[in-house]
């Protein structure tokens, strides 16, 4: 018995991801792809610095530059190991996924929409979560740690693109597709807004620091 298109349940285009003949937000993931490498690249270095702190407490780190700017110092406080371990375990999970799925999106895989929503809901929490800790370096460690900056950044980056693409997806709902189309698409607001929030973070640390 065929099948017509009418009698396809519309909820099933939901379930696998489905390949487009185009590629969409192309420029958007290979961003991702390469701010999530850069991410994992430094959560490799931090764990295998936090692994040196672990062996030998007084051990100095290739970051150890000066009082001020030290990796060691900040990966020997409690905000470095919030959740029992090393913050940068985190980055060393989570990094990989995200590549993966900007590897596929740049091949032409459209995720649904359900997977996209479940993605910035973890981008957000990871940006949330950088914030936190620019904040205790900044305001209570009163050190800096130039791969956790990286990171900072990164995570800031790859934030700002899943909500790119997610609301010219339609995936937040089409009024607010509708009404950010258009600076979205042409005037790349969200990379105006990420680089002046990033900006914004340097000049912090430029003034108060160096």
């Amino acid at each position: 018995m065929s099948t017509s298109v009418d009698d396809v349940d519309p909820g099933i285009s939901e379930a696998p991801p489905r390949f487009k003949p185009q590629y969409r937000h192309r420029a958007t993931w290979i961003e991702t792809a390469l701010s999530s490498a850069i991410g994992l690249w430094a959560s490799f270095v931090l764990s295998l610095d936090a692994l040196l702190i672990a062996a030998n407490p007084e051990e100095v780190l290739s970051c150890d530059i000066n009082a001020t700017i030290s990796c060691g110092a900040v990966a020997r406080t409690w905000q470095a190991e919030l959740f029992g371990f090393p913050n940068a375990f985190l980055g060393l999970m989570a990094e990989p996924v995200i590549i993966t799925v900007a590897v596929a999106s740049i091949a032409g895989v459209v995720f649904p929409r359900w997977f996209m929503i479940a993605a910035q809901v973890v981008s957000s929490i990871g940006f949330i979560f950088a914030m936190w800790l620019f904040y205790q370096s900044y305001f209570v460690i009163l050190r800096l740690c130039p791969y956790c900056l990286l990171i900072t950044v990164t995570t800031t980056l790859i934030f700002f693109a899943f909500t790119r693409v997610n609301i010219l997806e339609g995936n937040f709902g089409e009024s607010l597709r509708r009404k950010l189309d258009r600076p979205l698409r042409v005037y790349h607001v969200e990379l105006i807004i990420a680089v002046v929030f990033l900006a914004i973070l340097a000049a912090m640390v430029v003034f108060k620091y160096l």
